[in-house]
């Protein structure tokens, strides 16, 4: 009697799970991370700045990637978009430029006060 052949999927895990509550100008935001793995590969991801005194639409979410309902997507100011997904490494770096530059130009003028 044949045997079904084929491949098992990996069970999916998650690996990442990160909520950091900032401080300082930035009290009451939230970052968060969210990985879940099949194996070796990224199968979901959550990227989210979550303040909802800068954004009262999508839960607050003023800056968000996430590959939820089957494809890959970014969140800003209540807009969704789709993207194209390069790899979870050049998401990551693209959320941080996103987040952060808007960031060093907000210090760079409290500063000046």
């Amino acid at each position: 009697m044949a045997g079904k052949q084929g491949r098992t999927r990996a069970k999916r895990e998650k690996r990442v799970d990160q909520t950091l509550y900032l401080s300082g100008n930035r009290r009451g935001a939230v970052l968060k991370e969210e990985v879940w793995y099949e194996g070796d590969r990224v199968a979901k991801y959550s990227l989210a700045h979550i303040n909802p005194r800068i954004c009262a639409a999508d839960n607050g979410r003023v800056l968000g990637y996430d590959n939820t309902h089957d494809y890959h997507h970014r969140h800003f100011m209540g807009r969704v978009e789709e993207i194209e997904f390069h790899g979870y490494g050049a998401l990551v770096t693209r959320f941080e430029r996103e987040l952060y530059e808007p960031w060093r130009t907000e210090d760079e003028h409290e500063n000046e006060k």
